[in-house]
């Protein structure tokens, strides 16, 4: 019992010390945990690069995602891996695509250990995502490319099944 609790204690920890590794584009600290189960919706957070040409690839797709359900079951939060030395390049990027979803940005080390603190799993790449569900509980995670439609059908799946228990 001692272990358990010492395993959740250092995982809280590591998962708070990395969050705080953070900021928003205005240059204020930050934390992922502002934006997992804050509201009844689902979030998805794409981990990205200005760079990464898949991210380029997929972005549309999550600017479209993020406008079309914001209102409804799920909302995008993007973090750049750019860090703070290439904040211009993010912001290009984020120009480029018209994101219109909340970004926060790291440097690519502290966001590797954030996502092994949250996933269990390294860091391999960009785009890297995480699903979170309205209670704030991590449901998913996938490095590389992942079609919107995939999380929409398992957001959909996930919300049937949990309106039939009784």
């Amino acid at each position: 019992m001692k272990a358990m609790l010492l395993a959740a204690l250092l995982g809280a920890f590591l998962f708070m010390s990395a969050a705080q590794a953070l900021q928003g584009l205005d240059g204020q600290p930050a934390s992922l945990q502002d934006h997992v189960g804050q509201d009844d919706r689902w979030l998805v957070v794409m981990i990205w690069e200005s760079g990464c040409p898949a991210c380029n690839r997929v972005a549309h797709q999550y600017v479209d995602f993020h406008e079309f359900n914001a209102d409804r079951t799920a909302r995008v939060l993007g973090i750049s891996i750019d860090g703070p030395d290439r904040q211009a390049d993010a912001e290009a990027f984020i120009e480029r695509h018209q994101v219109q979803f909340p970004t926060l940005i790291g440097d690519a080390n502290e966001v590797a250990r954030l996502y092994r603190s949250i996933s269990g799993n390294a860091f391999i790449g960009t785009p890297s995502f995480l699903l979170f569900d309205p209670k704030g509980q991590l449901r998913g995670y996938q490095a590389g490319g992942l079609p919107t439609e995939v999380i929409e059908n398992f957001i959909e799946d996930a919300s049937r099944s949990a309106a039939a228990r009784p």
